[in-house]
């Protein structure tokens, strides 16, 4: 592919991304894996680039454009090769016009922009939630040491904070890696791991991961509590519980149960749960501003009406959790979001709506207090955002 195509092309598959974030369709990985499956003759150079164009203007632009070509136009005006791209040519966009309206730049949509500052964010702490990811993994302490890894995998190093964690290069295909395969690493952001630590679980206890999705946070818990005790998992997403049984196959996780949920009717299903448990680590559904590292277009999936139903999910989840544990037992309450509505604020609706609970310090190795928890930031900490509180039932 020539440069101009490959500009044309990134435009092209911003029109698909749009109308996605606009009607609730795939992601920008799925649509751009579907869009070479059908374009053989592009080569890996070529998919790699316009990837790299695609994302460049997804990042650059905050208010959701109108159309694919207003974004890249944003990176053209900062990028004159990519700006001399636009020349009419065969496969190449057309020259740009005169005074021809761009997308906003920005970080996000204006009124979520206005809620993140209104959570404590200043400008670089915004403007950190549109950079790269690291591409980080947990070692599973089930199946070897974070030493023996590193040794295995000299491109690897350890993360700053968490325990187990390891950074590989950006672009590594990990599931090609023996370790992965013989279940000795996970990937897994380091800020992820750090709050799954909150939850403390000891060997021998009984443990519920109420919003389990995939298993990546029970996972970690299973090494935890050394293979040692009950745990349960539960989702009511089929299709994301489903992956958990292979992956706790893979990392010889044994202990881990799992539970497929009907939604409003989790209390039916835990009834023999009620009141037994020693600890519920609650990663609820949000609104994932705190992952825009990694899914930059899902910022402009979200509107007000949508943040005001996950609040109420989270709500919903929490009551549900509080039954579960035991008396003097721990509830951890988890966000992948920095908009205190879904963070603090919850948790201060948790105390009042449940007389007797209290909130507990608690000491990490990365994060800074916020409100009634921990706050980790991509600017600050370097890994995905989170919130992350631990609360105990009355005796």
């Amino acid at each position: 592919m020539t440069p101009p195509a490959r500009t044309e092309a990134a435009i092209e598959l911003l029109d698909q991304i749009l109308a996605a974030a606009r009607e609730g369709g795939a992601a920008a990985d799925t649509l751009i894996a579907r869009y070479f499956a059908t374009r053989r003759y592009a080569g890996s150079k070529d998919r790699r680039a316009v990837r790299d164009l695609v994302y460049a203007a997804i990042r650059a632009a905050g208010d959701r454009p109108e159309t694919g070509r207003a974004a890249m136009l944003l990176v053209a005006d900062a990028d004159p090769e990519i700006a001399a791209t636009f020349d009419g040519s065969t496969h190449a966009p057309a020259a740009i016009a005169k005074d021809e309206p761009r997308a906003r730049p920005g970080v996000a949509p204006q009124w979520l922009s206005k809620a993140l500052r209104a959570s404590g964010l200043d400008g670089a702490a915004l403007t950190a939630l549109a950079g790269r990811a690291t591409l980080d993994l947990r070692v599973n302490t089930l199946a070897t040491t974070r030493d023996a890894v590193l040794a295995a995998l000299p491109e690897a190093e350890a993360t700053p904070h968490a325990p187990d964690g390891i950074r590989l290069p950006t672009g590594t295909n990990v599931e090609t890696l023996p370790l992965f395969n013989e279940g000795a690493i996970e990937v897994q952001d380091e800020g992820s791991q750090i709050v799954g630590l909150a939850m403390n679980a000891q060997p021998g206890e009984r443990i519920v991961d109420l919003c389990a999705g995939a298993g990546g946070k029970t996972l970690a818990l299973a090494a935890a509590m050394a293979n040692r005790g009950t745990l349960l998992a539960c989702d009511t997403d089929r299709m994301r519980l489903s992956r958990l049984a292979p992956r706790a196959t893979r990392a010889g996780a044994t202990i881990v149960e799992t539970m497929l949920l009907n939604p409003s009717r989790e209390r039916e299903a835990l009834a023999d749960w009620a009141g037994r448990a020693d600890g519920v680590l609650v990663d609820a559904p949000c609104s994932g501003t705190g992952t825009w590292r990694r899914n930059p277009e899902a910022r402009w999936r979200l509107t007000p009406e949508r943040v005001s139903r996950l609040q109420s999910t989270q709500q919903q989840v929490l009551s549900v959790a509080a039954t579960l544990v035991r008396p003097g037992g721990a509830l951890v309450y988890i966000v992948c979001s920095l908009l205190d509505g879904e963070g603090t604020d919850q948790v201060a609706w948790f105390l009042a709506a449940h007389p007797g609970w209290t909130i507990e310090p608690l000491d990490l190795p990365a994060g800074a207090a916020h409100g009634h928890g921990i706050r980790l930031e991509p600017g600050r900490d370097g890994t995905d955002g989170f919130f992350v509180a631990r609360l105990r039932a009355p005796c």
